[in-house]
């Protein structure tokens, strides 16, 4: 017999594909990660999730929170994420709650990322803030009064696909110029020959001057507080990377408005996207009860 409860929480991403129960306070109870395959992901990611619920026979599962890449139709009904391919509107809502037997809510990542940061981590003292996740690809929450910015499809915060740089880079968007078409994983990759992890000083430096560039532009519009960065790409190029986007952001920035805004790493680690998951179901189970 169940015990206690917990929300089912899945993070699909473009290198791993995560699972685990998160409790209603944000404590990770059980966890299990995979590899994403190049085929036939949807096979891995059910085998996983179909695992975990195992694992938790003694808890009671209220109800499945999902973090994927974008885009996405609203409410992640159908997904076609950039870092799957194989992946394009395939149906991730009903595949999810028919195999699972949970009410089931989906978000794009970033935006997960941002509830789990605003409830736990770097920005719960700040009710308008970006969170950004740079990896695979490089996504975008927004917070503006203590809500995410939805927007009309439900995409709103593609941050990756701001452009900051000349029409010759292209990016997996179809688009150029963009940011993630410089600072991704894979677009480091490609500049490099090497693991992003292990890129020269002087691209560091120059992403965190793009990203700066970015975030200078967003704080205009947005009029936020803080950005909060995460993702494994992101936090694997350390101090010199932040202080170069804190001193890009702080040189573009005269309004007076923007003069206090600050890029910080994220505040819960790796077990942000697993929280914030989690936290795309706990929102969206309140928000409807406040509505009934």
């Amino acid at each position: 017999m169940a015990t206690t409860s917990g929300i089912l929480a899945v993070d699909i991403g473009g290198t791993k594909l995560a699972a685990a129960v998160v409790s209603a306070q944000g404590d990770i109870i059980r966890r299990d990660r995979v590899a994403t395959p190049n085929r036939a992901p949807w096979v891995a990611l059910a085998a996983l999730i179909k695992r975990i619920q195992a694992a938790a026979s003694d808890i009671e599962l209220v109800a499945c929170g999902v973090a994927c890449g974008g885009p996405m139709k609203i409410g992640g009904t159908e997904v076609s994420p950039l870092h799957i391919t194989t992946w394009v509107d395939f149906p991730l809502l009903s595949s999810i709650s028919e195999l699972t037997g949970l009410q089931t809510f989906i978000d794009n990542d970033a935006k997960a990322l941002a509830l789990a940061e605003g409830w736990l981590g770097a920005t719960r003292d700040c009710a308008n803030f970006l969170a950004v996740v740079i990896g695979t690809g490089v996504g975008g929450g927004l917070v503006e009064g203590n809500r995410l910015v939805v927007g009309r499809t439900g995409n709103a915060g593609h941050f990756g696909h701001i452009v900051v740089g000349s029409d010759d880079r292209p990016c997996r968007c179809g688009g150029r110029g963009c940011l993630e078409a410089y600072i991704s994983g894979p677009a480091i990759e490609r500049e490099t020959g090497r693991d992003p992890m292990y890129a020269p000083m002087n691209l560091k430096v120059r992403n965190g001057i793009l990203l700066g560039r970015a975030v200078a532009s967003v704080a205009a519009v947005a009029d936020i507080q803080r950005v909060v960065v995460g993702g494994s790409v992101a936090l694997g190029w350390g101090e010199s990377f932040f202080q170069a986007a804190n001193d890009e952001l702080h040189s573009r920035s005269k309004l007076q408005f923007t003069s206090g805004v600050s890029i910080v790493p994220l505040g819960l680690g790796e077990s942000s996207a697993l929280i914030g998951a989690a936290a795309v179901a706990l929102t969206s189970i309140t928000e409807r009860t406040a509505s009934e």
